[in-house]
């Protein structure tokens, strides 16, 4: 996928609504956001580039060998929460459409399951062009059901929880009116027609969307199988999010009519956090896309400023580990930052957005996070950021709509 590709794509993700899911009342009325700079407090950031044991990394072999797997280590023991291992997957066909969109696209649903056919399952929404061919595709998950992303009544009205919200969903069930309510953020038809296909997945197929100390979802059906990780290193949702993006890869990679060596993960918000680790710890990945994923995503955690770590564990203590609480309000004591988490992406590709007006994501802190992985992605034989960096003085940040987008690290 060309620096252009990736430009005009990325323009129909970064045009967002902002979802801040605020905390009760009484919570929020004790959390006074910062968005004033000066008074963000003195930090220092981790170096990605010298080791736990104080060894500076000046070769790509000793970041491949020791760094990196040091630092995923770290970020799933103190962040997001380790993983049980890969489970099999089994997987069965739910429907096809050959002539979606006009004719120019094949449409399957598919069930994939954690398992054998009696296993918890997700299904998948592909979208793949009439190509003859195995085509790159980008897969990401969605937060209203498979039936929001497109008004074609034949699509399955999923029948899982859903968060709640007004006119499309009762009683936590989706509603007919959920139908194409969000069509305007996944642009099917441009995808397709510059060659790629498109994969999504209702995020609430994997995980449900609320605190109920991991006893639902793919935390329940893999209980047994995590039961030896220490308490507070299990993962969280955002860790379990990721686990299905990667057993969707795992289909994906069996399915011929996909090039499943070229497979974007995108994902906005949460999903965004959620693209990101799951790009960070899955290397089959060949590009990773967040969109506003703010604190615990791609904003460094030690800038303070908008969300911070204990408002955010506050708001959802089901996305992280309860490692991660030790860190509220104390990000400089955490041994990570989240410039290491897009670093630990490199070599391959990867592009940040940010919604302009979102202050509570922290725009600044997730530029300069891109800036802070320039120099491991160089290390490892990349442009970068595509510009000249230098030492001590970071580039300003890009005016709205004027994405950096001629390296590997894109910012927009």
């Amino acid at each position: 996928m060309t620096g252009a590709n990736l430009s005009s794509l990325s323009a129909s993700f970064v045009t967002v609504v902002v979802l801040i899911m605020m905390a009760p009342t009484s919570l929020a009325q004790k959390f006074v956001a910062n968005y004033d700079e000066a008074k963000i407090p003195p930090y220092t950031l981790p170096d990605p580039l010298v080791s736990q044991s104080g060894e500076p990394i000046t070769e790509a072999g000793q970041w491949t060998t020791v760094r990196r797997p040091e630092l995923l280590a770290l970020f799933a023991r103190e962040v997001y929460g380790r993983a049980p291992v890969a489970c099999e997957i089994s997987h069965k066909l739910v429907s096809t459409k050959p002539d979606a969109l006009g004719g120019k696209a094949v449409r399957r649903e598919i069930d994939v399951f954690f398992g054998d056919e009696n296993a918890l399952s997700m299904r998948l929404l592909v979208y793949t062009p009439k190509s003859g061919r195995p085509v790159p595709a980008f897969l990401g998950l969605n937060f209203q059901g498979n039936h929001s992303i497109d008004s074609d009544p034949t699509i399955s009205l999923n029948t899982n929880w859903m968060r709640d919200r007004e006119g499309t969903t009762k009683e936590h069930r989706a509603t007919e009116a959920a139908r194409g309510v969000a069509a305007s953020r996944w642009p099917v038809e441009m995808i397709v027609d510059r060659g790629y296909a498109l994969v999504t997945i209702y995020y609430g197929d994997i995980d449900p969307d609320f605190d109920d100390g991991f006893e639902n979802g793919i935390h329940g059906q893999l209980k047994d199988e995590a039961g030896s990780i220490a308490a507070d290193e299990k993962w969280g949702s955002i860790a379990g999010w990721a686990y299905g993006l990667s057993r969707a890869l795992d289909y994906l990679e069996q399915d011929e009519s996909i090039d499943a060596s070229r497979v974007a993960v995108f994902g906005h918000s949460r999903l965004g956090k959620t693209a990101l680790w799951a790009g960070a710890s899955d290397p089959r990945f060949k590009m990773t896309i967040s969109n506003n994923s703010g604190c615990g995503g791609a904003a460094l955690s030690r800038r303070a400023i908008g969300e911070t770590i204990g408002r955010i564990n506050t708001s959802f203590p089901h996305w992280f580990c309860d490692n991660f609480l030790k860190y509220n309000e104390n990000e400089g004591a955490c041994p990570v930052d989240q410039h290491e988490l897009i670093a630990l992406i490199a070599p391959r590709a990867v592009y940040v957005a940010s919604a302009t007006e979102d202050q509570w994501a922290d725009p600044k802190g997730e530029f300069l996070a891109c800036v802070h992985a320039d120099p491991v992605y160089r290390l490892l034989g990349t442009d970068g950021l595509g510009q000249s960096l230098s030492a001590g003085t970071p580039p300003e940040m890009p005016a709205p709509d004027s994405p950096i987008n001629s390296g590997t690290i894109g910012y927009h």
